[in-house]
Parts: structure tokens; C-alpha cells; sequence
């Protein structure tokens, strides 16, 4: 017996050795193609914000781009069957961030200011829950609410098409209050209702970005509490458990 305890651990290595080099390289992860493309998103972000005060519509379309680039990873990762948890991460942190820091320059120029950064927080806080909810559930992706209450929540999740409509109306939204700004004390709802009633394909624009905007903000609530009861729960039992 002594004799073959050589052989076994020399099987272990093997096993090892073997299952190392199955595994992925820490920096191939970080090139992932549809993680180059979130790099790419950081960068014209960060060149929008560089520049929005100057060029507006610069940075309109460097927010917008940067925005629709978020379709563009999500298909580069399964069409190249590349998704990544840090992939996931990177994507959200990307328009938390992007979103926050517009929503700040909004609440800058509009007043009441507090009607942006109460937008800022709900955003930050529904999307933070959900994603811890869904780890301590179990759940692989933060987009599993099969098991809702909410029809609501589950048509947003499930329907790709319903959540873009939402997705983009918001953006499209806080970009058209930013460019119809004319100076830093706006009244939000005096340039809403003046741009509303002016009967052009921008007040069309704004009414649908709207409608869509209220609708993303009533599932940020859902949302919001949907995962909190995740965690409430899972206190719960912890506490039961002997």
C-alpha cells in the first residue's frame, strides 16, 4: 500500500494539471469581446461628461451610442458564448453610473432639484437589492423573477422588447430635458408642459419617453420591494434555522 501512494498522488496532479488548463486564463476573461465592448462604453461616458456642458449635442450622441452599446454586449456574449459574471457586473455598474451622473447634472438645471436625485436613489437602490436578492436566493441572473407576484415585473423581465421600450425611454428622456435646458434655473414642470404643447415631433417624443419613463419608475418600486422581501426572508430563516 505504502508503495502505491506515489502513484495516487501523482494521479492527483495529473488531474489538476489537467483541469487548469481547461480552465480559462484570469486576463482571457477580462477580454472577453463583449467586456471590450463595456470598456468601450466607460470611455465614451467619460468623454460625453468631459464635454457636455460644451457640446451638447456631442454629448447627446456619445450618451446615446455608449447607451445602445448595451445591446451590443449582451449579444456579442452569447453569440460568442462569452457571459461572465464580471461581465454582468461591469454592464450595470456602466448605466448606474452613467445614468446617476446625468441625472446629477439634471438636478443642477431643473428645479425642484430633489425631483432627480429621489430618481438617482431609487435607481441605485432597486437595482443594488435585486442584484443581492439574487444571490441570496440562489439565482444565476438578477432578470429571474419567474417566481413574482408582479405581472408587471415578470412582462419587463421577459419581454425584451417592453424592457427596451422602457430602458430607452428613459434615457431618450433625461436627454431631451438636458438639451431643451435653456439655462440653470429651468422650472421642470413649465418646460415640460410648454414643450408638450407644442404639437411637434419632439413633444410626440417626449410623450412616449415619458409614458415609458413612468412605467420603469413604477418597476423600480416593484422592484425595490419585491427584493427587500428576499432579504426579510432569508433573515427569517436564519433565524429559525438551529
Amino acid at each position: 500500500m505504502a508503495a502505491k501512494k506515489p502513484v495516487m498522488s501523482l494521479d492527483v496532479g495529473v488531474v489538476i494539471m489537467a483541469s487548469n488548463k481547461q480552465r480559462p486564463a484570469k486576463l482571457s476573461v477580462y477580454l472577453y469581446i463583449p467586456n471590450i465592448v463595456g470598456y468601450m462604453r466607460v470611455v465614451l461616458n467619460c468623454i460625453a461628461f468631459a464635454v457636455c456642458f460644451s457640446n451638447k449635442t456631442l454629448f447627446s450622441l456619445l450618451y446615446f451610442f455608449s447607451f445602445c452599446c448595451d445591446a451590443v454586449d449582451g449579444w456579442c456574449a452569447r453569440k460568442f458564448n462569452q457571459v461572465s459574471t464580471f461581465g454582468a457586473v461591469l454592464d450595470m455598474v456602466t448605466d448606474r453610473v452613467s445614468t446617476a451622473c446625468l441625472l446629477v447634472i439634471l438636478s443642477q438645471i431643473y428645479r425642484p432639484s430633489l425631483v432627480f436625485l429621489s430618481l438617482l436613489a431609487l435607481d441605485i437602490a432597486s437595482h443594488w437589492l435585486q442584484m443581492y436578492s439574487t444571490f441570496l436566493s440562489g439565482k444565476t441572473s438578477h432578470k429571474d423573477v419567474k417566481d413574482s407576484t408582479s405581472w408587471l415585473f415578470r412582462l419587463y423581465y421577459g419581454n425584451r422588447l417592453f424592457m427596451g421600450y422602457c430602458c430607452v425611454s428613459c434615457e431618450v428622456l433625461y436627454i431631451i430635458l438636458f438639451l431643451i435646458a435653456k439655462n440653470h434655473t429651468e422650472n421642470l414642470m413649465n418646460v415640460v408642459v410648454e414643450s408638450l404643447t407644442q404639437f411637434s415631433p419632439l413633444s410626440l417624443l417626449l410623450a412616449l419617453s415619458i409614458f415609458g419613463w413612468s412605467i420603469k419608475q413604477i418597476i423600480n418600486v416593484i422592484q425595490m420591494k419585491t427584493a427587500a422581501d428576499v432579504c426579510v426572508l432569508y433573515d427569517i430563516e436564519k433565524q429559525h434555522k438551529p
